[in-house]
């Protein structure tokens, strides 16, 4: 079953990345399902956490797997949903863990997961 979401946000036609308070690169939106929540659920609690989107359109996209390696053996691994997300209006910053939200014209260098994000970035980067 999914244990994560990855929403990819598009604002104004640009790509809306979040930065974390303790980093200085930059993530997708997402996070952990909890406990009783559908995926869809999920993306929406953690687009308005790690964003302020207040009103946006959301659209599964696909799944993704990623596996935990440790000195070449695969330890554990998890499955993921993708989200892509149009939102029409962005409120402020809810108290989180993120610390601000930028536009990009496309994916920048500087992403804390530089494995994944860019592979997944190749199944939406036609939206933007």
């Amino acid at each position: 079953s999914n244990k994560y979401v990855v929403i990819f946000s598009r604002y104004q036609g640009k790509l809306l990345l979040s930065r974390h308070k303790g980093r200085d690169t930059w993530e997708t939106q997402g996070g952990h399902i909890e406990q009783g929540e559908s995926p869809e659920d999920a993306a929406k609690r953690e687009l308005w956490e790690e964003s302020g989107a207040l009103k946006f359109t959301l659209e599964p996209m696909c799944m993704y797997w990623a596996e935990d390696r440790v000195g070449g053996k695969t330890e554990s691994g998890a499955w993921g949903a993708i989200f892509f997300a149009d939102i029409e209006e962005l409120g402020p910053m809810p108290e989180s863990e993120m610390a601000e939200t930028r536009q990009f014209d496309t994916l920048p260098e500087e992403v804390t997961y530089p494995y994944i994000t860019p592979r997944l970035y190749e199944r939406v980067r036609d939206r933007f």
